[in-house]
């Protein structure tokens, strides 16, 4: 007999710390930068706060890009977690532009003033807006059919603004977040349904602000 599918989803996005590339001022996307020291210091402090806050999740997904999942493990440990890591919450495909300083990436693929949702980011790879939302559709399709009642998924801004768009129903604008920062979302599947509680919140460090809703 097969496990009953939860009605509600208690959903936490939460992108990464610092990682190399932001010091390094490339585009990262792609690239496989991991987290710099401050990064891991924010990492902790978050890992930190839910243990004082009595967080718990039964199921933790990461993208498996070093950066999402260096972060996954430091929140595991900390709550006695496992997690698992999968390449459909890794950032957009941003084809050649991968670690390429930005004055370069400029250069060598200037931006056109129009792309197509069905054209590729670069006239030499990369994926489409169109491959990118269906992506997030495939993730949040996995956390629907899942048991799972309390779910993390710790992956990056971009990924995680396309799965809030596609819960919300957004077709424009974008939501911020920050090195560490989350936003929690109460999926109601009998309703097809989702409530934004909270976007781009960083209650573990303290200067910075966050938007509960």
């Amino acid at each position: 007999m097969s496990e009953a599918v939860p009605e509600t989803l208690h959903l936490t996005l939460l992108r990464h710390g610092r990682s190399r590339a932001d010091d390094e001022g490339v585009h990262e996307g792609r690239y496989d930068s991991p987290l710099t020291e401050i990064g891991q210091q924010q990492a902790h402090a978050l890992a930190a706060y839910w243990v004082t806050q009595g967080k718990r999740f039964d199921n933790v997904i990461s993208s498996s890009l070093c950066r999402a999942s260096e972060t996954a493990a430091v929140i595991c440990q900390a709550l006695e977690l496992s997690y698992k890591t999968s390449d459909v919450w890794q950032e957009f495909d941003n084809g050649p532009l991968a670690g390429l300083a930005r004055d370069v990436a400029l250069e060598q693929y200037p931006p056109p003033t129009f792309r197509s949702r069905y054209a590729p980011f670069t006239n030499t790879g990369g994926e489409t807006q169109l491959a990118f939302r269906q992506r997030a559709q495939v993730g949040l399709s996995r956390l629907w059919q899942s048991p799972h009642t309390r779910v993390l998924v710790v992956a990056h801004g971009g990924i995680l603004n396309e799965a809030l768009k596609e819960l919300l129903g957004v077709s424009r604008g974008s939501f911020a977040f920050g090195d560490t920062a989350f936003a929690e979302v109460r999926v109601y599947k009998d309703q097809d349904h989702a409530r934004l509680l909270g976007v781009n919140l960083q209650p573990h460090l303290t200067d910075k602000p966050h938007l509960m809703l």
